[in-house]
């Protein structure tokens, strides 16, 4: 797989992951994917580094744990009522997992143009990465949390290095938001993922490998306005 030069690799683990699966949630209860989604690491990746500049783009993870599952009674509040619910969620448990990935320039913010300086977001995504994120990282949902360390990809054994291929059904891939893409649409993205001794390396979003549907078409994209979003600051009398 190719490695870009502006490429972050890192580790992320945990005691507890929750990457559910879209069709389970319907009646409240919540069971997850066995492997993390390419949006759910876009958005652990985002919590190391991120700034509106720029377009993160997960290339790979490897899965270096064994792939299981533990199931919890969970109190959740009922969203038409004012009392606790009772359901099982599904969760993967000692999960570990490397990532690469690496960024392009968000091209729908020309009003950021002057800040796309790779060598600078580059390195201070991989400080970032040495430091275990700047915001707090969770796997799937916020009660699982996540620990980030930097590695080398490939590096070290899994446990599927010799497994060979795997499939893994119909998932999630990710979401194209409206300030991602010229059509200013909202797209939801589907495909049917290989995972090669551990390996799952991921097609880009838009790509003809995924199956896309359009949620919403040409979704108004906020705009910042400084002098109107930042009030005055009152002069001392």
């Amino acid at each position: 797989m190719q490695k870009y030069r502006n490429s972050i690799e890192y580790e992320v683990s945990g005691r507890y992951a929750l990457f559910s699966e879209v069709v389970t949630r319907v009646g409240g209860e919540k069971f997850s994917y066995q492997v993390p989604t390419y949006q759910a690491l876009k958005g652990i990746t985002e919590g190391i580094y991120w700034k509106p500049t720029l377009i993160w783009y997960v290339d790979a993870v490897r899965v270096m744990g064994k792939i299981q599952t533990e199931s919890k009674g969970i109190r959740p509040i009922k969203y038409n009522a004012n009392q606790n619910d009772l359901s099982y969620y599904t969760y993967l448990k000692q999960v570990r997992y490397q990532v690469l990935a690496h960024f392009e320039w968000n091209e729908q913010r020309e009003d950021l143009a002057a800040d796309r300086d790779e060598n600078k977001h580059h390195n201070i995504a991989k400080r970032a990465v040495k430091a275990g994120g700047r915001r707090d990282i969770f796997l799937g949902t916020r009660e699982c949390q996540g620990y980030v360390e930097p590695c080398e990809f490939n590096s070290g054994a899994g446990f599927y290095d010799d497994y060979g291929e795997m499939s893994l059904g119909y998932m999630f891939h990710s979401f194209i938001y409206p300030d991602e893409n010229p059509n200013q649409d909202f797209i939801s993205q589907f495909w049917r993922p290989q995972m090669n001794n551990g390996v799952i390396e991921f097609p880009r979003p838009g790509s003809a490998a995924l199956d896309s549907r359009v949620i919403r078409e040409h979704e108004r994209v906020k705009q910042f306005d400084l002098d109107q979003t930042l009030l005055p600051v009152e002069e001392e009398q």
